[in-house]
């Protein structure tokens, strides 16, 4: 098996603009391409250079010179250190229409996508065998994703990830939610910056680790990651479709696992996460967390533990906003059902108008934050209450992210300690194997 090509979503806009850099050409036109360009869509078309197209595909001549650049792409998204920035990316460019907007998609060979997609997640002083273990986990993923979509469109599977009643609405956010490409550049799935994020160590783990997935049962496993588990991982179920996938189990971030905490348990969690357990993750050494957190992410101080506080106005105008459901006053946030890691899954919105009960993690995470909670793992205190309506509101959590499969800032404690790639990958994924697929 040769070395798959990805399709990559990188922006989508009513108006794309870009260059070129070294030999390209127009495959819809056959046609030689050169330096700065721009598309725009007008009457559900692609126009450009006064024509209009259904879609338009650029290719280099030579991978190994040629480039294209992509002006003011969007990274970030809905996150607190949301901007824009030019990337520049190899392989070809690809443009589509969706809606009124045109979508930009990278079309690249998986290998050179993960260099990028590793530099973005990873600082260059990372552990060579934390980028080598992120290497194989990213292109499991990457493969486990598109062999999926594969099977749901041979299937016909039809995939709703919202369940909706008078009572609840319990909705989760996964990759199915793209159709025009493989996968985004962004959080949603895994952050993609193209040439503006590269070096050599990666280069050097994405090498050396060419083709090699997480194998279990005889399938690519759908290896997912996170930045800082709080200490105990979570269940995929709790997070996404309610698939059950035994690598992707609960454990203790340590390397010599005492007895489970079963977070589960209200009166358990609460206690967990207003205690800062012994993990791999938890830790403060800058040239640990250097490795990890490149400069937008060390916007983000405490993860481990961490506490956000609300008023009431603050609060109630935050979640009529974030959820489009006008509440009234909030009155109480009360815990409905919580996963293994103490994240909550179900979380009862009480207020003077509305009561409901949302999940699972995601949507719990973006109606209490104007981007993302860091984590779902988290408690509630009131305080100041005037005529039974509190007037001040502390969230006290745990982690960031969703904990499920790997912890970044766990392994990159683990390389830090001498831990070898397979020792990592094997801590975080259970029953896994290591396969070289191509």
């Amino acid at each position: 098996m040769s070395e798959p090509i990805v399709n990559v979503g990188i922006l989508e806009q009513p108006v794309l603009e870009f260059a070129f850099h070294g030999d390209f050409e127009c495959l819809s036109t056959e046609n030689k391409v050169y330096g700065k360009s721009r598309a725009s869509f007008r009457d559900g078309k692609i126009e450009w250079e006064g024509a209009l197209y259904n879609e338009l595909v650029f290719a280099p001549v030579s991978d190994s010179t040629s480039f294209f650049e992509i002006k003011n792409v969007i990274i970030g998204i809905n996150f607190h250190w949301e901007r824009k920035e030019d990337q520049q990316f190899k392989g070809g460019l690809k443009i589509v229409t969706d809606g009124d907007k045109l979508v930009a998609i990278n079309q690249i060979g998986v290998e050179t996508y993960l260099t990028s997609v590793i530099s973005s997640e990873m600082s260059a002083t990372s552990s060579l065998e934390l980028l080598k273990a992120h290497a194989v986990i990213s292109r499991s993923w990457l493969l486990a994703q598109i062999e999926k979509a594969k099977e749901m469109q041979t299937q016909a599977v039809h995939y709703d990830a919202c369940v909706r009643t008078e009572e609840s609405l319990i909705r989760w956010y996964d990759r199915e939610d793209h159709t025009l490409f493989d996968v985004c550049a962004d959080d949603h799935c895994q952050r993609y910056q193209g040439m503006t994020r590269q070096n050599k160590v990666v280069a050097q783990a994405v090498e050396a680790t060419w083709g090699e997935i997480l194998e279990y049962d005889g399938k690519i496993c759908d290896a997912r990651f996170s930045k800082s588990c709080g200490g105990i991982t979570e269940l995929f179920e709790n997070c996404w479709e309610p698939v059950s996938h035994p690598y992707l189990t609960v454990l203790r971030d340590v390397a010599d696992e005492d007895k489970m905490t079963d977070l589960t348990v209200e009166a358990n969690a609460e206690q967990w996460i207003r205690s800062a357990p012994t993990a791999f993750c938890n830790t403060n050494d800058p040239d640990i967390l250097n490795q990890v957190l490149n400069n937008y992410d060390q916007e983000t101080t405490d993860f481990y533990r961490w506490t956000v506080l609300y008023s009431q106005e603050e609060i109630s105008q935050l979640i009529t906003r974030r959820t489009g459901i006008d509440f009234g006053v909030i009155l109480e946030l009360i815990p409905v059902e919580r996963g293994t890691s103490g994240r909550l899954i179900r979380l009862k919105i009480i207020g003077s108008k509305k009561t409901l009960i949302i999940g699972k993690e995601l949507e719990i995470r973006k109606a209490l934050s104007t981007s993302h909670l860091y984590s779902s793992a988290f408690v509630v205190d009131t305080f100041d209450r005037v005529d039974g309506v509190p007037q001040r509101f502390v969230l006290t959590g745990a982690g960031w992210g969703h904990g499920v499969g790997l912890c970044q800032i766990g392994a990159a404690v683990m390389g830090a300690k001498g831990y070898t790639y397979n020792d990592i990958l094997l801590h975080y994924f259970r029953g896994a194997s290591l396969v070289k697929k191509y």
